[in-house]
């Protein structure tokens, strides 16, 4: 007897049983798999398995929210891209291999499958990705193309090749003024140069041929640093500005900034690392200081800031009877600059009460519509030249501090009315992307270089052209990024010169167990 097929009903209540067990076989998959919504504007990320945040180096929160293209950074010119839009826009399957960058810039080659996900009335909701690092593949098959030619002769050359190249670097080792070792793949010490002699006031004998974990009294024996450069020689990952704050013998407590790189000569890799040192303490206190200048100037500035605006208050309150209209113009003015010295006076408190880590979060459930609506209202009321169009929505509840998202939406919506000259929308854009709720402001001005996008979030930072035209402190973006990163959120901006810009931020949706 023949078993009659499984309803639609009974195969979807078995989908929805079994949910948990296919994404532990998503995540136990060796391919990078992510999931995007094609419903949404830019096909954002909404899913993604362990062995994608593995091979891109990003994690889960710092990728959902992103189209697949932040993967390419500035390598946009790729014909592999057109195919994947092609796809995309046509709902067909693609295979290609296209340039990758991991999150710490390295370059990876990935063969990416594409593939549309359709409902029953046949309509694209979703695509999915499936992705392999074929990197090592890559470089075999141009090793094996380079073996072809010459086998002999390119042994002789490199030879030579490598010799001189490694003279080379012993003279710059010697000369340049950084702390430099160069130690073997048992992490003993092969060089040191002048410099590092000099200001640890060792000599060559202490140092050529010790461990480097041996080395003064045991400095460097950091357990995280021995994982970072054990990591160097299979993986080729650097070590990026590893601190030591240490009571050094013979020239006392300094803080040391530690870097560590493969040696690399013509492409071949040795099983060399080069480890450079400088020492940061001066720089550390020089922060310091002007950290402490900064905190103790807002403040000595609030107090006598506050009482005139009080006394220009009552002047406006209580105007004398032959007052005139310029006499009244004048005081608004003198109110309008007041508070505008107000805001940044409160602006530089928070950046030092984010350097010194005092910045307080008071956590609680909102909704974060309202408060981007609310926002709006505002803004459209200060700015009635420019039309700002809120769209989408989540009825997400967020647990965090309202006052610090509503000051990081001000400040988005406010940047783009302000470096938007000569155009007059703004819009704003809210949806829920995977267990976030994903933000975004858009710009049709300017736009941002790429050179200036990599330190537009940095403290301080003001591009040239900018700087020109418009006042400011460049630190509105930086505290934002803070109050974004302290809700375990992520703040980025897309952008090209000339067309514009969009700054989006995710933040995870509060669960119930949030508020328990």
């Amino acid at each position: 007897m023949e078993t009659p097929r499984q309803s639609y009903s009974d195969q979807k209540n078995h989908l929805g049983n079994n949910l948990d067990l296919y994404l532990m076989a998503l995540n136990s998959a060796n391919s990078g798999i992510i999931i995007t919504d094609n419903l949404q504007p830019d096909n954002p990320i909404i899913y993604c398995n362990r062995a994608f945040e593995k091979i891109t180096g990003y994690k889960h929160d710092e990728i959902i929210g992103h189209n697949c293209r932040f993967l390419q950074l500035q390598d946009r010119s790729q014909s592999e891209r057109q195919e994947i839009k092609k796809s995309i826009k046509e709902g067909t399957e693609c295979r290609v291999q296209i340039r990758n960058y991991k999150k710490n810039g390295k370059l990876f080659w990935n063969e990416l499958f594409v593939s549309p996900v359709k409902n029953e009335r046949g309509e694209i909701t979703h695509f999915i990705g499936v992705q392999n690092d074929i990197t090592e593949a890559k470089k075999n098959e141009h090793e094996l193309r380079e073996e072809k030619a010459s086998i002999e002769r390119k042994i002789e050359d490199r030879t030579k090749q490598l010799k001189d190249n490694e003279i080379f670097l012993s003279s710059i080792i010697q000369t340049v003024r950084e702390s430099l070792l160069v130690l073997d793949a048992d992490y003993k010490v092969l060089s040191a140069n002048s410099h590092f002699l000099n200001t640890f006031k060792v000599t060559s004998l202490d140092t050529v041929g010790t461990l480097l974990f041996e080395l003064g009294n045991h400095q460097w024996d950091i357990a995280a640093l021995k994982e970072l450069l054990i990591k160097i020689l299979p993986t080729n990952n650097p070590v990026i500005d590893f601190e030591v704050e240490h009571d050094f013998p013979y020239i006392g407590k300094k803080i040391m900034l530690l870097n560590a790189y493969r040696i690399e000569f013509e492409g071949q890799y040795k099983d060399r690392i080069l480890i450079a040192i400088e020492d940061i303490t001066e720089k550390r206190e020089i922060d310091r200081r002007k950290d402490d200048f900064l905190s103790i100037a807002s403040h000595e500035l609030k107090t006598p800031l506050t009482t005139i605006k009080g006394l220009v208050q009552l002047l406006q309150r209580m105007p004398p009877e032959a007052a005139t209209q310029k006499y009244t113009t004048t005081l608004d003015k003198v109110g309008s600059y007041v508070d505008r010295l107000n805001n940044l006076i409160t602006e530089l408190l928070d950046t030092s009460k984010i350097q010194s880590g005092n910045i307080e979060l008071h956590k609680e459930p909102f909704d974060i519509y309202k408060t981007i609506k609310d926002t709006v209202e505002n803004l459209s009321l200060a700015t009635p030249d420019y039309k700002i169009i809120l769209s989408g929505n989540t009825n997400a509840v967020i647990l965090g501090d309202e006052l610090q998202i509503s000051q990081v939406i001000n400040n988005l919506i406010s940047n783009a009315v302000k470096y938007s000259p000569g155009t007059n929308t703004i819009e704003v854009y809210l949806n829920k992307v995977g267990n976030f709720i994903k933000v975004s402001v858009t710009d049709y001005g300017m736009g941002i270089s790429a050179q200036d996008k990599a330190k537009i979030f940095e403290r301080f930072f003001r591009a040239r052209d900018i700087q020109k035209k418009f006042p400011g402190l460049g630190i509105g973006l930086y505290i934002s990024h803070e109050i974004i990163a302290n809700h375990k959120g992520t703040l980025w901006v897309e952008s090209e010169i000339g067309k514009g810009s969009t700054f989006s931020f995710t933040l995870p949706i509060m669960n119930v167990e949030d508020n328990g």
